[in-house]
């Protein structure tokens, strides 16, 4: 009876786990070589009563989604913050790969996106985790908040 319903309580909170249990964490870069993300959402870290809040995500200036890609050799990731473009190599080992030496360009865009895309550059530089379901990719901060990118046709 005790085991049965701690299976139970495991698959009850493995349900609500998002993304689901068999999602891979911190895939490895090959996995993700020639892909492109698109940011769809972002979560902000829960506040004081535990509620999860969504930031506003533009489009962009002229319709310029925030966009990751994933060069085809491994090498490179760059992109679009939706005013600028950026570019970072990534560096891999035993624990997942990160992104060193991210630059981007310096065009003037509204204060509101330049603020988004400050905030954006930081979570690139600083994540903690990413998981990888399907055609959803989730970038997981060490402030807790959690951008939630969609798979794109790689043009």
């Amino acid at each position: 009876m005790i085991v049965s319903g701690l299976s139970l309580g495991l698959l009850t909170a493995c349900a609500n786990v998002i993304p689901p249990c068999n999602a891979k964490t911190s895939p490895p870069s090959a996995e993700l070589r020639n892909t492109k993300w698109e940011l769809t959402r972002w979560n902000l870290a829960p506040n004081s009563n535990g509620e999860v809040r969504t930031r506003q995500i533009p489009q962009g200036e002229a319709s310029n989604p925030i966009q990751v890609v994933f060069d085809a050799n491994g090498q490179r990731v760059s992109g679009s913050t939706g005013c600028n473009r950026f570019t970072a190599s990534l560096d891999e080992d035993s624990r997942g790969f990160t992104l060193k030496q991210i630059a981007a360009t310096k065009m003037a865009c509204t204060p509101q996106r330049m603020e988004l895309e400050n905030d954006f550059l930081y979570e690139l530089n600083d994540y903690r985790s990413i998981v990888r379901n399907g055609d959803q990719l989730l970038m997981i901060g060490a402030d807790r908040e959690v951008l939630s990118f969609t798979q794109r046709p790689n043009k």
